[in-house]
């Protein structure tokens, strides 16, 4: 158990997609411990029902809490945040920040009013994300598409696989052939495992086409609750404890991706076993 002054911040997500929240709010909060959660055992969280989601997070999120005392727990996953976040915060008595869809930016910046929006078939479904284009960007033409074939591939990369293009396009091919692809200038990278992949994807986009996702508005969203709390660890004497990796599965598995994770200053792994 953490005291208050060093309680870390916790990040959640089924696999690896959730290090690109992690990166952010590390880039901003470099002192911070961090504890990250990839729920393999539940892997992927895109492709499953909502009653599913609903079923596992709370349950989860709350022995997690228990067990390490975060300061903040962050959701950083669209498809669990787009489901599960009301029931998280109604059992788990720690403040909760979840990742939803980027469009109210992606209204602010898009001049074609067309404005792409690709997560999981999970998220896209989800009234959440039609609530959130009807209030920010009302009358934009919005084009959801649900690839959760995107999520292997980036998985593959964290691995340090080399990304089949062939493969790629075809995970997109609904979206690249819709009436109004060519006329897109935004893209919303609705999946927090897709930022790995916005080299690849930046390729079959149409030219000058911006690709957005929320990880900085997380992080000074972290960064401000932590400075309403007094728990802001800031200055050259403060010593950091080091970065935690944890996985609900075979934790061996985690040899596959240990250059992406001690890229990222995770020294250490743990397995945490869960069940429903």
């Amino acid at each position: 158990m953490h005291s208050a002054d060093e309680r870390p911040l916790l990040f959640l997500d089924s696999g690896m997609g959730g290090l690109s929240i992690a990166d952010a709010v590390r880039a901003h909060l470099p002192h911070h411990q961090q504890v990250y959660v990839a729920d393999y055992a539940g892997f992927p969280y895109g492709t499953k029902t909502e009653s599913e989601i609903v079923d596992r997070l709370p349950a989860l999120l709350a022995q997690l809490a228990k067990a390490y005392n975060p300061a903040i727990i962050t959701i950083a996953c669209n498809t669990a945040s787009t489901i599960a976040l009301d029931a998280v915060r109604n059992i788990v008595d720690i403040p909760i920040v979840g990742t939803v869809p980027a469009i109210k930016p992606a209204a602010g910046i898009s001049k074609s009013n067309i404005i792409g929006v690709l997560g999981t078939q999970a998220t896209v479904r989800q009234p959440y994300v039609a609530n959130l284009a009807q209030q920010f960007a009302p009358g934009a033409d919005i084009i959801h598409y649900g690839a959760a074939g995107l999520v292997t591939l980036a998985e593959a990369k964290m691995r340090g696989e080399i990304i089949n293009m062939g493969q790629l396009r075809s995970a997109i091919a609904p979206m690249i052939n819709h009436p109004s692809f060519h006329a897109m200038d935004v893209l919303v990278l609705s999946c927090t495992h897709f930022p790995f992949l916005r080299e690849e994807l930046a390729e079959l986009l149409p030219r000058g086409c911006q690709l957005i996702d929320g990880a900085q508005g997380i992080a000074r969203r972290i960064t401000t609750l932590l400075q309403r709390s007094n728990q802001l660890q800031r200055g050259p004497n403060i010593t950091k404890r080091p970065d935690l990796f944890i996985s609900t599965s075979d934790i061996k598995q985690l040899e596959r991706y240990s250059l992406a994770l001690i890229s990222r200053g995770f020294s250490q792994t743990a397995f945490f076993p869960f069940a429903p």
